[in-house]
């Protein structure tokens, strides 16, 4: 069992790389980020939500959620998502784009 394996090939790396040092030192302490409420972008903190439900621990099949749209707020069961979509245990859909916020009902 004393075979010789073969050599494995490896590539000498003549110059040194600093390309994690030059963008981990690009932000410094003295940066302050003002964002306003209206800045924030909503449709992708929509959509985490929306996954941050599906991914809970207290969604088994539906969930009891208020959803706050453009034209108030309206209290349902979702058991899904498709791409533009919510989906309700009544087989409503609920457009993604008009939601404004999402959350666990009490």
């Amino acid at each position: 069992m004393d075979k010789k394996l073969p050599n494995v090939f490896a590539n000498h790396i003549s110059k040194e790389s600093s390309h994690n040092k030059n963008i981990s030192y690009t932000v410094g302490t003295d940066r302050v980020v003002d964002l306003k409420e209206n800045d924030k972008p909503t449709f992708q903190n929509i959509n985490q939500k929306i996954n941050d439900i599906f991914s809970s621990t207290r969604y088994v099949y539906k969930a009891d959620v208020n959803i706050t749209l453009k034209d108030g707020v309206i209290k349902r069961k979702i058991i899904g998502k498709n791409g533009v979509h919510l989906i309700t245990i009544d087989n409503e859909l609920i457009p993604i784009a008009d939601i404004v916020d999402i959350k666990f009902a009490d």
